[in-house]
């Protein structure tokens, strides 16, 4: 599937796809769940794939209770917007989708937010890891650079002031889960580290103290000394999957975003996380990442309007 196809221009077929992702075994009823009693409205309902409920008595769309939901964009455009935006390495700016979209910058920076809120995984996932497998974790500090500073930004955006502090926990051949942390001390590491990695694994850190008491709770912890100039040591102890990572949400910052709110960072971060776990080298494509954020819109509504604080983020 490329962008010529008709999802990306046509809302009746971008419809059409949406409702292939969120109901590939038939409709529903978002409201209550019945599968037997409904019936797709005809005449001026159709158009908006109107269904009705028999057992709730309740009218509902594909987009009721997703992150479209009472939207007046064209499902085409948010359909675009979501292969864009899966398919962009190192993210995609707003600026750029209100380019691509033949959008204002205001609807664009609306839809970004929300494709990301889609893009977030479970709140309670499983944990990563597991016996005879490596998980590394590393720490790192975002925000813009100094050079693509304005002079009229505010407080409360990274490039600004201090840069946010960053954990990300990687999956040696599996996935990575990122958090923006108060600070980088063994407190708020360990809370991350032992909620999202099974103790059976074993861990992967630099040489930071912080690391020591937390290593001893997993089945192993090698630490590599970089201030020592050690970066790999017997071939397998190293954390430089998750430096790859780090550098592409670095890059994505400083190319495309150049300076992010600090409300927002965890979006973000699950932007990112969202395509490494499906990046190419699993076997994932774009069109595939793409309907797999799809399907994710479904239970995860934004309902706070832009700010003029949230204009530049």
């Amino acid at each position: 599937m490329n962008l010529t196809d008709k999802i990306y221009h046509d809302d009746e077929a971008a419809r059409a796809h949406l409702e292939a992702q969120r109901w590939p075994n038939g409709p529903y009823c978002p409201h209550c769940g019945e599968a037997e009693q409904l019936a797709k409205l005809e005449g001026a309902a159709a158009s908006k794939g109107l269904y009705n409920c028999r057992s709730c008595r309740t009218k509902f769309s594909v987009t009721v209770g997703t992150v479209f939901e009472s939207s007046h964009i064209g499902l085409a455009k948010w359909v675009l917007a979501f292969r864009l935006m899966a398919s962009s390495k190192k993210g995609i700016s707003a600026k750029q989708l209100e380019r691509s979209l033949g959008v204002t910058y205001k609807t664009a920076w609306f839809m970004a937010h929300r494709v990301r809120e889609a893009m977030a995984g479970p709140a309670d996932p499983s944990p990563i890891g597991g016996e005879g497998k490596f998980v590394e974790v590393d720490e790192t500090y975002v925000g813009g650079k100094e050079s693509n500073k304005h002079a009229n930004k505010r407080a409360g955006y990274l490039g600004t002031g201090p840069k946010a502090p960053v954990v990300t926990l990687v999956e040696r051949n599996g996935e990575a889960r990122s958090f923006h942390v108060a600070s980088v001390t063994s407190k708020t590491l360990r809370k991350v580290i032992v909620a999202n990695v099974s103790r059976k694994s074993h861990l992967m850190t630099d040489g930071a103290q912080a690391y020591i008491r937390i290593g001893k709770e997993f089945a192993a912890h090698d630490r590599v000394d970089h201030s020592a100039g050690e970066y790999v040591r017997d071939g397998y102890a190293h954390s430089n999957t998750a430096e790859s990572f780090f550098a592409i949400l670095k890059r994505g910052v400083y190319g495309n975003f150049h300076s992010v709110s600090e409300a927002h960072l965890h979006r973000y971060l699950a932007e990112f996380d969202f395509r490494y776990n499906l990046r190419s080298a699993l076997g994932v494509d774009d069109t595939t990442r793409t309907n797999e954020a799809l399907k994710g819109s479904t239970g995860k509504r934004l309902t706070y309007r832009r700010t003029s604080e949230g204009a530049h983020a």
